[in-house]
């Protein structure tokens, strides 16, 4: 990164931007950041810091404008998760994100890192899911990892259709994240209720906030990179009985002898990221983060 570049963070109150917030200044220097919000008062530090803060919101054209004058550089890591309606989702998950790839290409914006799930998988792969295979989420994790698939499509369209030389046209990198927990996030405790009908075996794949952070950073600063799509993903996902233990809490009645149907679902290979950007996790498991302090 240069002292001329100016990358617009989107999602920095959200739990996996606040988190790499801090970070993203660290590494790129606060005079290269500049965030979109909703409520400045909840990036007030890294205001004081020199981080530039522009309020609007996603989803308004006028505001997508102002956030990216000068910008050469976006990671987008805004989300609408659960417990919104489907067309909340939508418009910012797919339409909003679309229509911010648009509007970077046209403001000059050279590498745009564009934040996804894992869960654009297909089920029933029988292995852990390579970045190469076809998206086609089940219909089962609902509209978040629809709304980010067809996100991920409507970009790779923009971007294989810019007019003009390819050479000096927008890269788009695509960072696919595990369930992301740590640092205070109460993901994983607030998905207790969802594990009360898993078998107690299976798995869930995990990935940390920090690895996370690694994983968007390199994805935006590393050359190699552009055109590219990763995985983002510890190296040990987490049983059920794991996450109840880790709780305290004893396993809920029938799911020790419960079968998990498809032990491959929603499981994913960190290999590309591991050999193509070096990236390796700082906590390779949820146990490791745990001896850490850093849940």
């Amino acid at each position: 990164m240069t002292g001329t570049t100016r990358i617009l963070l989107t999602g920095a109150t959200g739990q996996v931007g606040r988190r790499f917030l801090p970070r993203l200044v660290q590494w790129a220097g606060p005079d290269a950041v500049r965030v979109l919000v909703r409520d400045p008062a909840r990036v007030a530090q890294a205001a004081r810091a020199g981080v530039e803060v522009v309020t609007g919101d996603l989803r308004e054209p006028g505001d997508r404008a102002k956030a990216l004058a000068g910008a050469t550089a976006v990671v987008n890591v805004a989300a609408a998760f659960r417990g919104v309606p489907d067309e909340e989702a939508l418009a910012v998950n797919r339409d909003a994100a679309v229509a911010l790839g648009r509007e970077a290409a046209a403001a000059g914006v050279r590498r745009f890192v564009q934040a996804s799930t894992n869960l654009v998988y297909p089920d029933g792969l029988g292995r852990p899911a390579l970045e190469s295979d076809p998206v086609g989420p089940s219909p089962r994790f609902g509209v978040y990892p629809r709304s980010k698939a067809q996100a991920e499509t409507g970009l790779r369209e923009l971007v294989a259709n810019l007019p003009g030389d390819p050479a000096g046209a927008m890269e788009l990198t695509v960072v696919r994240l595990a369930f992301v927990y740590g640092e205070g996030d109460s993901h994983l405790s607030d998905f207790l209720p969802r594990l009360a009908h898993w078998p107690a075996h299976k798995r869930l794949p995990v990935v940390h906030h920090a690895d996370v952070a690694q994983a968007l950073w390199r994805a935006l600063s590393m050359p190699s990179a552009a055109g590219r799509t990763y995985n983002a993903v510890d190296d040990a996902p987490v049983t059920a009985y794991d996450i109840h233990a880790l709780h305290g809490l004893p396993l809920p009645a029938g799911a020790a002898g419960a079968t998990d149907q498809d032990p491959w679902s929603g499981m994913a290979s960190n290999a590309l990221l591991r050999a193509e950007l070096g990236w390796r996790p700082l906590y390779p498991s949820l146990w490791t983060a745990r001896d850490a302090g850093a849940l």
